[in-house]
């Protein structure tokens, strides 16, 4: 058996009430797990792009590319697993119940990661990332360690294929 990993799928489907359900009713219904699923509008009003993370084993994941391309709403499938992409998710991270050195901390850590403060208070800050999964996991890691109160909000990937190489 093929091992376990994260593959991901770009979707174009026809932007028609309904259509999330069904394609999200596919995975549920054959217990594949989303890792992550975002969609939206693309150039074409007509068109939503969806792309959508899931950890399967090769066998599996053919079967899931194949039932997709039965879909009659789905108009294109296509593997992003192996391939070059533009890749970032958004994440929101509240930090409470800070001291002002605290508050500074995090602005140095905002400063490092190259993320935006987005709402302040005297006890509060709001972060808001753009960045890959990984950096966001790490960024996530390091306020953890620091801080006690931390509320995570995470929004899945989205991705384009890269014009070059050697993107990810």
């Amino acid at each position: 058996m093929s091992e376990m990993k994260n593959r991901w799928i770009a979707l174009y489907v026809e932007n028609q009430v309904g259509v999330l359900a069904k394609v999200s009713g596919l995975f549920s219904g054959k217990s594949y797990n989303l890792q992550s699923l975002t969609v939206g509008e693309t150039e074409d009003k007509t068109v939503s792009r969806m792309t959508i993370c899931v950890t399967s084993d090769d066998i599996t994941f053919e079967q899931i590319k194949k039932q997709l391309n039965r879909m009659v709403e789905v108009i294109k499938v296509i593997d992003l697993t192996d391939v070059p992409l533009h890749m970032k998710e958004i994440l929101f991270a509240k930090v409470s119940k800070l001291t002002e050195d605290q508050i500074t901390q995090v602005f140095q850590i905002a400063q490092v990661f190259k993320i935006e403060v987005v709402d302040l208070n005297q006890d509060s800050v709001i972060l808001e990332s753009h960045l890959t999964e990984h950096r966001n996991n790490e960024l996530i890691a390091l306020l953890k360690s620091k801080f006690k109160q931390i509320s995570i909000v995470r929004g899945g990937a989205v991705a384009i294929e890269s014009i070059s190489t050697g993107c990810r």
